[in-house]
């Protein structure tokens, strides 16, 4: 890779939502809080992703109904649809930056996914079932092709693609493709912008979420055959991330939005290295304490508690210093294919800015 010159370079000049920091100037202090709060739903989303990897991981169940209560109705499938929304919106953000930057954006976006690849592949070593090689292989195969449509165009594809990922009941996975592309229609319609001057339909989106869980908790526990289960589980899994993002965001709002941004947005800001870390931490710390094959429920969300405790404590002092997540910042020097600067404190402290 070759260096960067000593002028500040022009891959600064807007907010990477997947990678960190804007260079705004402050005057523009509404977007910057709005993308705060996305860097703070990604860091809730990480939140209840732990909890399911590690038993997932440790081989603590073979099937949802061995999981318990708490897991199987509040965990389980409920934040990964978050996860993959976002990143999504991400990689929007993204192209549309890169796009100002650059006479082939697209190539920028491909040399990520596949700097993703290479990462997502290191990890299925210690994790299989981990997520960052489908995202990569997703952006490859759909995100890329897509993003030529026009917005409207793009928007109506993602939601046919959900609606064939619910009905072909392959799992969690299979609703990768249609939120990948709902997130990237967003970003490319920019309602991230906008998201937090509109409480009225994030409410909305949170009493229809909660109806349609409702109605799809009843249903499945009707006893209907098992392929009109596993469709009804997909179903809930996504209303229940509906309901989910939008009472997060709407709890923003409230007096304790501030604490909860404060310990989740730079969670958020480094998703990436939290997602990698939190793994190169819980196989060994599970394997040594056995709870590998075991029914040990409650070490095990221990273990997740601590090293969330851990991570949230490690990503503000790291981002007090630093503009980007180790991770974030090596992603970015591939994405550019040359040395990049980390950036410092009043880089990060900008990115913050008063959220």
């Amino acid at each position: 890779m070759a260096a960067v010159p000593k002028r500040r370079p022009p891959d600064h000049d807007d907010h990477d939502y997947m990678s960190g920091p804007s260079t705004l100037p402050q005057a523009s202090v509404s977007p910057t809080r709005r993308i705060s709060a996305l860097d703070a739903l990604r860091g809730f989303a990480l939140c209840g992703i732990i909890f399911v990897n590690i038993p997932q991981t440790m081989g603590m169940f073979a099937y949802a109904g061995q999981l318990p209560d708490v897991l199987r109705l509040f965990f389980l499938g409920r934040f990964y649809p978050i996860f993959y929304l976002l990143f999504g919106v991400g990689f929007g953000i993204f192209l549309r930056s890169a796009a100002k930057r650059s006479d082939r954006p697209r190539l920028l976006l491909l040399r990520r996914f596949l700097a993703l690849a290479v990462l997502g592949a290191v990890l299925h070593l210690l994790q299989p079932g981990e997520v960052l090689l489908p995202f990569a292989v997703t952006g490859l195969i759909v995100l890329l092709p897509l993003s030529h449509l026009p917005r409207r165009a793009l928007l109506a594809v993602s939601l046919v693609l959900i609606a064939a990922g619910v009905l072909a009941g392959v799992g969690g996975l299979g609703l990768l493709p249609g939120l990948f592309a709902l997130g990237f229609a967003l970003a490319e319609m920019r309602v991230p912008e906008v998201l937090g001057d509109r409480p009225g339909r994030l409410a909305v989106l949170g009493v229809a979420a909660l109806a349609v869980c409702g109605l799809t908790f009843w249903l499945v526990g009707v006893g209907l055959p098992d392929s009109a289960q596993i469709r009804l589980g997909m179903t809930l899994s996504l209303a229940t991330a509906c309901l989910y993002i939008a009472g997060f965001l709407l709890l923003l709002r409230t007096p304790v939005g501030p604490a909860l941004s404060w310990v989740l947005a730079p969670m958020g800001r480094m998703a990436l290295t939290n997602y990698f870390g939190a793994a190169l931490l819980f196989v060994p710390i599970g394997t040594a304490i056995g709870l590998t094959g075991s029914k040990r429920w409650a070490a095990a969300a221990l273990l997740g508690v601590g090293i969330l405790l851990l991570q949230a404590v490690v990503s503000n002092l790291w981002l007090r210093r630093f503009g980007y997540g180790p991770l974030e910042w090596a992603w970015r020097c591939v994405t550019y294919w040359r040395l990049l600067p980390i950036g410092g404190a009043a880089n990060a402290g900008e990115a913050r800015g008063t959220a």
